[in-house]
């Protein structure tokens, strides 16, 4: 399950990788039981460990295999692999938020999965991209995510209006369902990943480039994002906020709308308070598509020196678990949407109160797709840019001509 801890591992990863590609991803322990297939992940939770063994025991045991979970922290996922490689005991299978296989496919560690015979057609361009480096696929998605607009039906209903399809509308909306200790709209603008993937979908769909930054296109971003805090529409505390914190604000009836992903179905369908509904993100203009990030994990197999029949029961598993039906089951397992195409449509059919979340995911973008292991720079960049906008210490077109110039310095 995608949840937004996960967004704060580029740091770890990319300094693993370094050391990856010096040591070289190598496959299992010295004496590998031939019959297990090992799986580095970071399902801690309970329920989210079990329900992966479930799925990957459904997979593994008509195989007459066997399935291990290795699971660490989050955040320890890329360092534990460095040292499972430096022992030459890495796993059969590392499943890696999408946003960190570049940093490993790059050491040239991974099979790409064409050379593998894994089986990837009928998948979503995006998620495509998200398992993706220089082209080449090294990783599959079983299900992905993204960030969508949540309002409150009734605060909505009251005011008298409809959930915003524009910019200019979100402002609008949010100055009228702004009352008392209620603001209109909350999102997460914290100086690190939670910030950088809500302000994303803004910064992407107003035609902000994160491969140029001061490209002069961003800056309406900042803008929209400034004036709903000038309006006091939105709480000056959304510069310390990070995702679980909108949830809370929301759920506690203090904001009206907000920014976030189906990670936050489980506890909004647990609660009795609100009535909260799913709507596509606020473009610039009427019939524009949003472009917001694509999140999620992929897995991917290292070449294995202990010989092809590790990676070859890899794929079988992987083969299996991406299967229309086995993906349909995960994805509303996890709230998540369907990487094939066919089953994502099933999944909108079959959980129509979440489908915006699929059309979102339809035209979402991998943070490193168009810039690859330099991600980690200018996410930090781009945090900056609308923190000191937020604060009033810059304009919006200083804010990213200065986010330019530390990219720059960053990727030197």
């Amino acid at each position: 399950m995608q949840r937004p801890a996960r967004r704060t591992r580029l740091i770890a990863a990319s300094t693993a990788a370094t050391a990856l590609s010096a040591l070289g991803l190598t496959g299992c322990a010295t004496t590998p039981d031939p019959g297990t297939v090992t799986v580095l992940n970071s399902a801690t939770d309970a329920a989210e460990h079990d329900a992966n063994q479930e799925f990957l025991d459904r997979c593994a045991k008509p195989l007459g295999l066997r399935i291990e979970q290795i699971s660490v922290p989050a955040d320890t996922v890329a360092s534990k692999a460095l040292r499972m490689a430096s022992s030459d005991s890495l796993t059969d299978i590392l499943e890696l938020d999408g946003s960190e296989l570049p940093q490993f496919a790059g050491t040239g560690g991974l099979r790409p999965l064409k050379e593998i015979g894994l089986n990837t057609s009928g998948f979503s361009d995006s998620a495509t991209s998200l398992g993706s480096h220089d082209g080449e696929q090294y990783g599959v998605a079983r299900s992905v995510n993204s960030l969508a607009l949540l309002y409150n039906k009734d605060m909505l209903r009251e005011a008298g209006v409809e959930p915003p399809a524009t910019w200019d509308e979100l402002r609008e909306t949010a100055k009228k369902l702004t009352s008392g200790d209620t603001y209109g709209m909350a999102f997460s603008a914290s100086p690190n990943a939670d910030g950088v993937y809500q302000f994303l979908p803004f910064f992407w769909s107003g035609g902000g480039d994160e491969a140029q930054l001061d490209n002069g296109r961003g800056e309406a971003a900042l803008k929209l994002w400034k004036n709903m805090l000038d309006d006091k529409s939105v709480s000056a505390s959304v510069v310390n906020w990070n995702q679980q914190d909108v949830n809370d604000q929301f759920v506690a009836g203090r904001a009206a709308m907000m920014i976030n992903g189906p990670w936050q179905v489980p506890v909004l369908s647990e609660q009795d308070e609100v009535d909260w509904a799913v709507a596509t993100i606020p473009v610039p203009e009427a019939g524009q598509d949003a472009v917001p990030p694509i999140g999620g994990t992929v897995m991917a197999v290292p070449k294995n020196e202990d010989g092809p029949e590790r990676e070859r029961n890899a794929v079988k598993i992987l083969n299996c678990l991406n299967e229309e039906e086995n993906q349909l089951a995960w994805g509303e397992r996890v709230n998540n949407v369907p990487t094939r195409a066919i089953a994502a449509d099933r999944y909108a059919a079959e959980n129509p109160e979440l489908a915006p979340f699929v059309n979102l995911v339809a035209t979402a973008r991998s943070r490193t797709a168009q810039v690859g292991t330099r991600w980690p720079v200018i996410q930090d960049a781009l945090a900056g840019s609308f923190q000191s906008v937020l604060t009033g210490r810059s304009e919006p077109g200083a804010a990213l001509e200065r986010a330019q110039s530390q990219a720059a310095d960053g990727e030197k």
